[in-house]
């Protein structure tokens, strides 16, 4: 009509239609009613083929102009010239199209979606949600959505070849409300152009890296767009939502097992107990990557990422090398030539980036405290509850019988090549924390994971997850590589004597010679916590040997337990204190003690050998034969030394050595058994910080270490790192004269304000296991 306001599809008719005016929209009067009757229906025509183009062929000229209209008289009877007609583009189509301009993640660290998801830690500008819990995006649209007319969907992929039924190809409808247990979306804010949708995700998601698409679509064309967004959404495990495998109940158990970037991780003897910081630095930058990394390179597809229990056994054999080229390359020989020393290692951050940055070729070398560290670190980055547990007095238990066989000949001499099982002063694995649906209902909880390289699971170099529960009880028969770890922790010692006919006997026992002193940082302290209770019940109890006898009955030995041994005197090790130095002479008493009404006199044979930490001896030191003679009910203590200059030249990385002890009793026959690991104790590096810390702001730290040995130390190198206050950063020192002291001062620039630890080692030939750290509180810049 004339006068009237044009909509936006009306536009194409100004200069078309009589009665239109470019200028003002004013009527022109009507001239010829026909006419303008024909040119309505041209321009009809013309809009008709732009709002549907596959029902209406364009004509091949860029203007529609119909010959019905052209040279029609004018009013005053002159031929009217054919007017210029707007271009038959897609503009009006365009216009209706429903299409995403722009996608707003909303994965600022200011934003609700890291702070609601507990991912806010992580340093990276990606969306890190937990499955199970919903989390928000936005979407800029080029026109307002209407929900009568315009449809809506998203799509998240994951892995190399994503499939709906393989749950790596996911299509999130929008729904009005949104339920759980469901992959759904809902609009909670609509403001023009701009629309807010919470999105929810299953609690069986799988974990990993998804790409994002959003599908748009007009109903009243059929007309669909795609926009394909390019930065990636990572998904990880939830232990806060409590239908996930890996909820965890506390807040202050999941700020320690989730949340916390660094930790203790314990090493030594049971009676020299010696603690390490280690920076797991989960949150990073490039770790989350480099753990993801990690479990593209197994072969268990992005399918089979969902359940947690799959997860950690894949972690398990990746982080070792020998047959999957995993993260780090094991060395227990001495010779790290080409790597790093393990000792040297003081957090997991640089070994998982030098693993992602060189495609997957394994760093060198770990021993198992390393490879604890680096499973820590990787599965608190994907979400599992997770600690560093120290097993004292380990077993290695490599025949299945479940127990520790130590073999003599006829003499009372070692076997050496017989006594394959060791015991090893410490040995370093994980405990992480999930239900067990596989397992018989009470068996979830802490299950022991063990990613150094030992024995193979299924094949693989992998051990666990093995639920606590079920090692506490003796319950071997259930997965995953449970005898494996029962026999680390509660085994019995045994050892046999060979007949002259060939065949052994069995001529003692010892029920209390594994699994001591369990250990794992307290939740919320660098205190040590003895865990020992939860791997079994109290040594002696009439639980604990219902276990193991449990147990031993599903071993290669199930009869070993058929004839008890009488026992009336005994022998142990003592030492004082903390035991003996790095540099002087080692000091310890043997205990010989008669607990029966009669005399008895035995002569016992001990013999030192320098141990790695593994158990597995490398040299005699030091043989000695000794004479006791015992009134009845009397105990007899023996001065023992090894001088200094007869390990000096031997030791190896831990410092460690080991004590046999054998004999017989005279009246009764009785064997006496005893093996005592210890250690020579290092001095630790001295950390002090320098001035007050502020972010962004140089500041510096003094580090001091004393030569313990009365001799040169060659190419000593003293490495640095924090989280959050610098980068890994090797100080070379050079020779260190015998006794002579060593200062040097670090200086750094702190990046991240709060509680942070600044960790050193130094790393030498002729000494290892020096290391130190200093608490700083940084303070935000005024």
């Amino acid at each position: 009509m004339p006068g009237e306001r044009l909509s936006i599809r009306d536009n194409a008719a100004v200069g078309r239609f009589h009665g239109v005016s470019a200028s003002n929209g004013q009527a022109v009067p009507e001239r010829h009613t026909e006419s303008k009757t024909k040119k309505e229906e041209s321009g009809c025509r013309c809009w008709f083929q732009k709002a549907c183009p596959c029902c209406f062929r364009r004509q091949s000229s860029s203007y529609d102009v119909s010959g019905d209209v052209d040279g029609v008289a004018a009013g005053d009877g002159e031929k009217e010239e054919p007017t210029p007609l707007t271009p038959t583009g897609d503009t009006e189509l365009d216009e209706l199209t429903l299409a995403v301009r722009s996608v707003d993640l909303l994965s600022r660290k200011s934003d609700r979606n890291k702070a609601e998801h507990h991912t806010d830690q992580y340093n990276s500008d990606q969306l890190i949600i937990r499955r199970g819990q919903t989390f928000q995006i936005e979407l800029d649209l080029s026109r307002p959505f209407n929900p009568n007319t315009d449809k809506l969907h998203l799509e998240m992929k994951t892995g190399p070849l994503p499939q709906v039924s393989k749950r790596t190809h996911i299509i999130i409808p929008l729904v009005d409300e949104l339920q759980d247990e469901s992959w759904e979306a809902k609009i909670v804010e609509q403001n023009v152009n701009r629309v807010r949708l919470s999105v929810n995700s299953p609690i069986t998601a799988v974990i990993g890296k998804y790409k994002l698409t959003i599908t748009t679509q007009y109903l009243k064309t059929g007309e669909t767009t795609t926009h394909d967004h390019d930065k990636d959404i990572y998904m990880l495990f939830n232990p806060w939502c409590e239908d996930d495998m890996v909820y965890m109940e506390g807040e202050k158990e999941l700020k320690e097992y989730v949340l916390n970037d660094t930790g203790r991780i314990y090493y030594g003897t049971e009676k020299q107990i010696g603690a390490r910081t280690w920076n797991f630095g989960q949150f990073d930058e490039g770790i989350l990557e480099a753990c993801l990394f990690v479990l593209d390179n197994s072969e268990v597809p992005p399918s089979g990422r969902g359940d947690p229990v799959n997860v950690v056994r894949v972690v398990s054999a990746m982080i070792n090398s020998p047959d999957d080229l995993g993260v780090l390359e094991g060395n227990w020989s001495g010779n790290y030539a080409g790597g790093m020393s393990p000792t040297a290692w003081s957090g997991s951050v640089e070994i998982l980036r030098q693993y992602h940055r060189e495609g997957g070729k394994p760093v060198k070398y770990g021993q198992c405290w390393v490879f604890s560290g680096v499973t820590t670190t990787v599965l608190r980055c994907l979400g599992i509850p997770t600690r560093s547990v120290t097993n004292f007095q380990s077993a290695h238990d490599t025949d299945v019988s479940l127990t520790t066989d130590v073999y003599f000949d006829e003499n009372m001499e070692p076997i050496h090549h017989l006594n394959s099982d060791s015991v090893w002063n410490f040995h370093v694995w994980n405990d992480c924390w999930m239900a067990r649906p596989d397992l018989p209902a009470g068996l979830g909880g802490w299950q022991a994971v063990d990613s150094t390289p030992q024995e193979t699971s299924h094949g693989t170099f992998r051990c666990g997850p093995a639920s606590l529960a079920a090692i506490r009880t003796g319950q071997v028969y259930l997965k995953f590589d449970t005898p494996f770890v029962f026999a680390e922790v509660n085994s019995d010692k045994i050892y046999w004597q060979r007949n002259l006919d060939g065949t052994f006997s069995q001529i003692h026992s010892e029920k209390k010679a594994v699994g001591h002193c369990i250990s794992t940082k307290a939740v919320g302290s660098d205190e040590r916590v003895d865990i020992t209770n939860l791997y079994k019940y109290p040594e002696g109890s009439e639980e604990e040997r219902i276990a193991v006898e449990t147990a031993c009955r599903y071993g290669s030995k199930p009869d070993v337990y058929s004839s008890p041994i009488a026992e009336d005197v005994r022998v142990e090790v003592r030492m004082e204190g903390e035991g003996p130095r790095m540099g002087g002479d080692a000091q310890l008493k043997i205990v010989v003690k008669n607990n029966s009404s009669q005399p008895r006199r035995t002569t016992l044979h001990s013999q030192v050998a320098v141990m790695y930490y593994t158990g597995v001896l490398k040299d005699t030191v030091k043989k000695d034969t000794l004479n006791v003679e015992l009134n009845p009910q009397e105990e007899k203590i023996l001065e023992w030394v090894l001088p200094y200059t007869q390990y000096q030249n031997q030791l190896v990385d831990q410092a460690a050595l080991m004590m046999t002890l054998s004999g017989r009793v005279s009246e009764t026959q009785q064997v006496l058994a005893n093996q005592t690991s210890f250690r020579l104790r290092t001095p630790d590096l001295n950390i002090e910080p320098i001035g007050e810390a502020y972010v962004g702001k140089e500041m510096s730290a003094k580090i001091t270490f004393t030569n313990p040995l009365p001799c040169t130390l060659r190419n000593v190198v003293i490495r640095v790192e924090g989280l959050g206050l610098r980068d890994l950063h090797p100080i070379k020192v050079g020779d260190v004269s015998k006794h002579a002291n060593v200062t040097v001062t670090e200086h750094f620039v702190p990046t991240i304000a709060g509680k942070r630890k600044l960790v050193a080692s130094l790393d030498c030939r002729q000494l290892t296991q020096v290391h130190g750290v200093a608490d700083i509180d940084v303070q935000e810049s005024q």
